[in-house]
Order: structure tokens, then C-alpha cells, then sequence
């Protein structure tokens, strides 16, 4: 993926405070390690820096690569 970039919250989730419809910069890999079913980015939110799930973004302004690592993961997530 090539950062930063915009990207829109498609889905609540527990473990992160964005909300669905919400817009944010993503600037990079966050440093928690990724499992098989959890991959985190770093996103500029409210004058901070916090790691939320990829899984819970869809990009907004991104280039083809990065629509397509974004596409990729959501493919593995939902075999």
C-alpha cells in the first residue's frame, strides 16, 4: 500500500472508536503485528495517531495498488 491516503469507516467494530461513515487519513502500517484474520493501519484521528483493522475501511483516494492490497485482504477475510 502506498500511504497516506482517504479512506471512509464501512463498519463499526468494538476495538476501534471510528464510525461507520466517518473519513479518515491513513498514513501507515501500524505496528501491531498482523495475524491471519487482523491487519492494521495507522490513521490520523482527532489531532492523534491510533491503529485501527483495515478490515473496517474502504479507500476513498488511493491508488490502484493500494485499492487493490485493500481488495486482496477483504478476498482472505471472507473465504
Amino acid at each position: 500500500m502506498d500511504f497516506p491516503f482517504e479512506a471512509r469507516c464501512v463498519t463499526e467494530r468494538e476495538e476501534s472508536p471510528l464510525e461507520e461513515g466517518e473519513t479518515v487519513r491513513v498514513v501507515g502500517m501500524s505496528p501491531t503485528d498482523p495475524t491471519l484474520s487482523q491487519m492494521f493501519v495507522t490513521i490520523e484521528w482527532m489531532d492523534r495517531e491510533l491503529g485501527v483493522p483495515l478490515e473496517q475501511l474502504e479507500s476513498i483516494e488511493a491508488n490502484s495498488n493500494t485499492d487493490q492490497a485493500i481488495a486482496d485482504w477483504q478476498y482472505w477475510l471472507d473465504r
